[in-house]
């Protein structure tokens, strides 16, 4: 089991690994390249997985539910946590409530448990990535028009391709192969764009960042388990939703953290630290699912 777990997570820190020791040697300015995956590749990796002719919207729709209440309850626990340590609820509760399910969880999800995974793990990151980009950035400035986040690429992406996939279009096959392959750079850039990304982090805040990294996964797996314990999910689904418990705190929380000036370098100091501790988390939720 331990070599079966140290061989599905080894290409996810390995890439992001090397993403690291590139950025701190050479620095390289991947902002065009991330804009490209969020506005082109990862779009394609959604809209190829949605608009599969094997992809039945119907079938998940207990996971969408399931989904949505691990969010919404990871971002009422991480609430009480602020509340009652004291610390600014708009500074801890996005990093517990938005993970990684981007940049580690799509690649975990078909390194662990196959390409049929895939389908599913795009569902759960569909659900993640709409409410990071609408109550997300509405948490950290109430300003924002929340009806404006479909134009953010991927929720287009998303639309388009359960629109298509309900009506039953098949997309030619040549064009279908296009946008997957389109779709296939998206994880590879992000895993090491995720490495490049740490080398800006920096530890601001050596306390809070150990607490979230913490309350993160264990937060996310007991929500993940009593979740399981409502909704009738499918072996593989049971397990992505442990997994997707495990995962630490978003990259993009530091960018909006940024954005919206809320303590950027608290929240880069959460991502970092709880990014290095996904390598003792990760594990434990892989052996509690992996048969």
């Amino acid at each position: 089991m331990l070599i079966r777990i140290v061989s599905i997570l080894f290409p996810l820190f390995a890439l992001t690994a090397l993403g690291y020791f590139v950025g701190r040697r050479m620095r390289p300015d991947l902002s065009h390249a991330n804009k490209l995956n969020m506005d082109v590749f990862i779009p394609a990796l959604i809209f190829a997985a949605l608009a599969n002719k094997e992809f039945h919207v119907a079938e998940f729709g207990s996971l969408t539910v399931a989904t949505l209440l691990l969010v919404i309850g990871s971002g009422a626990a991480g609430y009480v946590l602020a509340r009652l340590s004291g610390i600014a609820p708009k500074t801890f509760v996005p990093p517990l409530m938005f993970n990684n399910c981007g940049n580690l969880g799509l690649p975990l999800a078909v390194l662990a448990f196959g390409d049929a995974a895939l389908a599913p793990a795009v569902v759960m990151f569909m659900v993640s990535n709409l409410l990071h980009f609408s109550f997300g950035a509405w948490l950290l400035d109430h300003r924002i028009e929340v009806w404006t986040v479909w134009r953010v690429p991927s929720v287009l992406a998303t639309f388009a391709g359960l629109a298509v996939g309900i009506a039953g279009v098949e997309v030619w096959p040549p064009l279908m192969l296009a946008i997957k392959m389109l779709g296939d750079i998206s994880i590879p850039l992000m895993l090491f764009a995720l490495g490049v990304r740490l080398t800006d982090s920096r530890i601001a805040s050596l306390g809070l960042g150990l607490y979230a990294a913490v309350a993160r996964p264990v937060v996310g797996m007991l929500l993940a388990f009593a979740v399981l314990q409502v909704f009738d999910l499918s072996a593989q689904e049971r397990a992505l939703v442990v997994v997707f418990g495990a995962l630490p705190p978003a990259v993009l929380n530091y960018i909006f953290a940024e954005r919206y000036h809320q303590e950027p370098e608290v929240v880069a100091s959460m991502v970092l630290i709880g990014n290095v501790a996904a390598v003792v988390f990760l594990p434990v939720a892989l052996a509690m699912v992996l048969p």
